[in-house]
């Protein structure tokens, strides 16, 4: 059988394997599992990004192998692809928004963390208040909230006691 011959149907077998069939006969969890880990030569590796360029194929290495016919034919083949390049139109377009949704984040930031300090010192105070809240006279608790004693004694000489 050619180099050809083989290459042909070693795609038509890929392209035939009912993978989703297979997968429906497994029976067991680890098999399902196994049959969904790919395999360890396989397990870690990440295509490369869009803006890297595939490693170079030593196509002399294969040509030890398999023999130089097959190898030529692959090689023709890989090499009349064409990969277009991506070119990027997005990015610039919102670039400057993403940068002034930066800078009004950090604004809103600094902002939140004021907020949480000025309530962390209330929280403070409030606990403080609990603790002494049975003991506290009405003076002193008129020393720490002097407009509520100013609200209490403008009602009382209005003569407003809350009907």
């Amino acid at each position: 059988m050619s180099g050809k011959k083989v290459a042909d149907v070693a795609v038509k077998a890929g392209r035939a394997i009912d993978w989703d069939g297979m997968a429906k006969m497994l029976v067991s969890e680890e098999a399902r599992k196994e049959f969904a880990t790919p395999p360890p030569h396989l397990r870690g590796r990440q295509p490369p990004a869009p803006d890297q360029e595939p490693q170079p194929i030593d196509w002399e290495y294969y040509r030890k192998g398999i023999g130089s016919k097959v190898v030529d034919m692959y090689k023709e083949a890989y090499d009349s692809i064409e990969i277009p390049k991506y070119v990027d139109t997005v990015t610039p377009e919102y670039k400057p928004k993403f940068d002034a949704l930066v800078v009004e984040l950090k604004e809103a930031e600094k902002t939140s963390l004021k907020e949480s300090e000025r309530i962390e010192k209330e929280i403070v105070e409030l606990r403080e208040m609990k603790k002494k809240i049975s003991t506290m006279t009405a003076d002193e608790y008129f020393e720490k909230h002097p407009e509520l004693k100013k609200k209490f004694d403008d009602e009382i000489r209005n003569d407003y006691w809350g009907y």
